[in-house]
């Protein structure tokens, strides 16, 4: 509904790192992976599922995560770097120089009384109030009160050209795997970016400042800068600002967002921010506490299994860190680089149905194969064998042109052919691991 003549009432939510890396915009299919990892994160939104977005999206972000049940169709991304121990948040350590950590500033604490709630217009006010002095146009938001997780959006203008910049609010269970994905750099196969610092502040918060790109297959010369506070409460303040005046669909209007990445930290650590994630009502059946370990099957075991069923002649050039059922290698047969990414899920028989219909195979065990080639986008194609057995553990792996899922394709055909990738997703070695 109207507030201040500008219309608030926009279903919108964050989204990866992301991957991010995360974005505070409407729905569609162009960043599913990372949607779904925000979607993960905020428990709310709904998601449609497209193979040609989960291809072209590498977690947002990255962002990265593991395909759940009703939402996966092909492999997805996820690492998951940060460990929680007795509820305490500790940051990742570097990987290829692309993380770090410092102590330059303290974690915010929030005022001792805070509002009990925030209507979308005083989001607004808060938000054009802790930004540097410029011109305001349209903006939107939405308040603590409502069904969705609270965000705000300004467009703003500090002299060199209109951005939109938004900021939203959640909570995490501290320790837990969306408290990592929050603050966790994106795998640089899977999205590209050109920038990704986390930093450990004075009393426990993490924050990552994410600098990449709007669309990781760079169809669109629209920056992404993001800012992701998380604190040792599990409260959650995410900052996003872009070199247009919308998210999708608005021109370039600057070489780069209006903040740095000095003043993105200062407004996502904002102490205003912190009492409107505590207005956000409790969902009363919510956890409490997160698992002392991440659940899934061991990344590693499934990273070091899946080379080792890679046929002979290819060379692995890069593959990934420990994932929870996820992993990938980038191979070489001497004709370009070929990504190649596998899922393996048990407990999978509530989407079989949508997953395995005209063209499936049934084995005599009663496992059903189904094997697929289809664009992936931008001159990508994509391959893949899926399979699940009659217990409902899947495995689905993928082969592609490219040596990444959104850069341009580097042969004409993926290193593997249907017939290799259907008998690395049958080997009994995955038995194993679950």
């Amino acid at each position: 509904m109207p507030v201040d003549d500008r219309h608030y009432d926009h279903d919108r939510h964050p989204d990866h790192h992301r991957g991010d890396d995360h974005h505070w915009g409407s729905d569609d299919e162009d960043r599913f992976e990372e949607r779904l990892g925000e979607a993960l994160r905020q428990a709310g939104g709904a998601y449609e599922t497209d193979r040609r977005a989960l291809v072209a999206a590498g977690a947002t972000r990255g962002h990265r995560l593991l395909l759940r049940r009703r939402a996966a169709v092909v492999a997805g991304v996820a690492s998951v770097a940060l460990v929680g121990l007795g509820g305490t948040l500790l940051v990742p350590g570097g990987d290829g120089g692309r993380q770090s950590v410092a102590t330059g500033a303290k974690t915010p604490v929030a005022s001792a009384t805070p509002k009990a709630s925030y209507t979308g217009g005083e989001l607004i006010g808060i938000l054009e109030k802790l930004l540097p002095r410029g011109e305001f146009g349209s903006a939107e938001a939405r308040g603590t009160n409502e069904k969705l997780p609270p965000y705000a959006q300004v467009v703003y203008n500090d002299g060199k050209g209109k951005a939109a910049v938004a900021v939203g609010f959640n909570r995490v269970l501290p320790g837990s795997e969306q408290a990592r994905q929050t603050v966790e750099c994106p795998d640089k196969v899977l999205t590209p970016y050109d920038s990704c610092v986390v930093t450990r502040l004075p009393g426990g918060s993490a924050l990552k400042i994410f600098q990449g790109y709007e669309y990781p297959d760079r169809r669109a010369d629209t920056k992404l800068w993001t800012a992701d506070l998380v604190t040792p409460k599990g409260q959650h303040v995410g900052v996003s600002e872009w070199n247009a005046a919308a998210e999708k669909g608005a021109p370039v209007s600057r070489a780069e967002p209006p903040l740095s990445t000095a003043r993105l930290k200062t407004l996502a650590t904002a102490v205003a921010w912190l009492g409107v994630v505590d207005a956000i009502p409790v969902d009363p059946k919510a956890p409490t506490a997160a698992p002392a370990q991440p659940s899934g099957i061991d990344g590693g075991s499934v990273a070091s299994t899946l080379v080792s069923l890679l046929p002979k002649g290819v060379e692995v050039v890069a593959k990934s860190g420990p994932d929870s059922g996820y992993a990938y290698a980038v191979v070489d047969d001497g004709k370009g680089r070929s990504l190649v990414q596998i899922n393996v899920q048990p407990n999978m028989s509530d989407v079989e149905h949508q997953l395995f219909g005209a063209g499936t195979e049934t084995l005599a065990d009663g496992t059903k194969v189904i094997t697929r080639e289809e664009p992936g986008g931008a001159g990508i194609v994509m391959w893949t064998a899926d399979t699940i057995r009659t217990d409902g553990f899947r495995v689905v792996v993928s082969a592609f042109n490219s040596g990444s899922q959104v850069t341009a394709a580097t042969r004409t055909a993926p290193a593997l052919t249907a017939k290799q990738l259907r008998a690395i997703a049958l080997s009994a070695k995955w038995r194993g691991l679950g």
